[in-house]
């Protein structure tokens, strides 16, 4: 199904009980729910931008929950970028709630997806994310540091209500100075204790969101966080027509190559 009713049930999930899994397990690769799926992830692969050569950029894109990486190629994703012709090969993991609930989901994303993409020889990798997928990909550049050149959230999840709701009434300075985690696997605190820190040396991350998304109140927070033009907020709410917008014009900003020598 997709459409309005989609991404509301989508957002309702985030919002409620993926809240309350401890702060994601997959990110601390400790097992909550159940023994973990011998089923490797799999991916949308697309390498057509250099004929000859292996692109000089790899851009993997990670879907929000209940997505899949169809969906991302049926609403345009892929296409937006073989249209530009840039010199950016695409992996779309399908990164799905089962592995999420499992805890194997960092793990996966480092072992099957990354790792073997820069032992194939790309030293350049950027990570994309829609709502879940963005709260992965922030996620494993935390646990990975030095390993991403950029990010790109769009509408990301970025933790349970209260949480968000302490870091602003606080102020991000103030939060951190007194915070204290729900629990040792609480990872969403781990985040925000990371986005908050200026003393860390995080990639290049860019900032999309709809101005009515039922998340706004974090990606505002967020926002102030980032240089103002690291940052777009653009009508619409937690659906495909503002991501596809934020889409097209992160790709046209010019950071990613043309020529497959670059």
């Amino acid at each position: 199904m997709t459409g309005p009713s989609r991404r509301v049930t989508t957002a309702a999930l985030l919002a409620g009980s993926l809240g309350g899994l401890g702060g994601f397990g997959g990110l601390s690769g400790c097992s909550l729910l159940r023994q973990e799926s011998r089923i490797p992830i799999d991916s949308f692969s697309d390498d057509r931008a250099c004929a000859t050569t292996q692109a000089p950029v790899l851009l993997v894109l990670l879907p929000g929950a209940n997505m899949s990486p169809a969906e991302l190629v049926q609403e345009g994703f892929v296409d937006a970028v073989r249209q530009r012709g840039l010199a950016v090969d695409l992996l779309i993991p399908d990164s799905n709630l089962g592995y999420v609930y499992e805890g194997s989901i960092m793990r996966r994303l480092h072992d099957e997806v990354i790792a073997p993409a820069q032992a194939s020889g790309y030293r350049r990798v950027w990570l994309a994310g829609i709502s879940l997928g963005g709260f992965l990909a922030m996620g494993y550049a935390m646990r990975h540091p030095g390993q991403i050149e950029g990010l790109l959230t769009l509408a990301p999840y970025l933790g349970r209500r209260p949480l968000v709701q302490a870091v602003a009434a606080a102020g991000p300075a103030a939060w951190r100075t007194g915070a204290a985690p729900r629990d040792t696997q609480d990872v969403e605190h781990d985040l925000w204790m990371w986005l908050t820190d200026p003393r860390q040396q995080r990639p290049t991350h860019f900032l999309g969101y709809g101005q009515d998304d039922r998340f706004a109140e974090g990606h505002r927070l967020l926002a102030g966080l980032l240089p103002a033009v690291q940052v777009q907020a653009v009508p619409g709410g937690h659906d495909w027509q503002p991501w596809r917008r934020l889409w097209a014009d992160w790709l046209d900003r010019g950071l990613l190559p043309r020529s497959c020598t670059a």
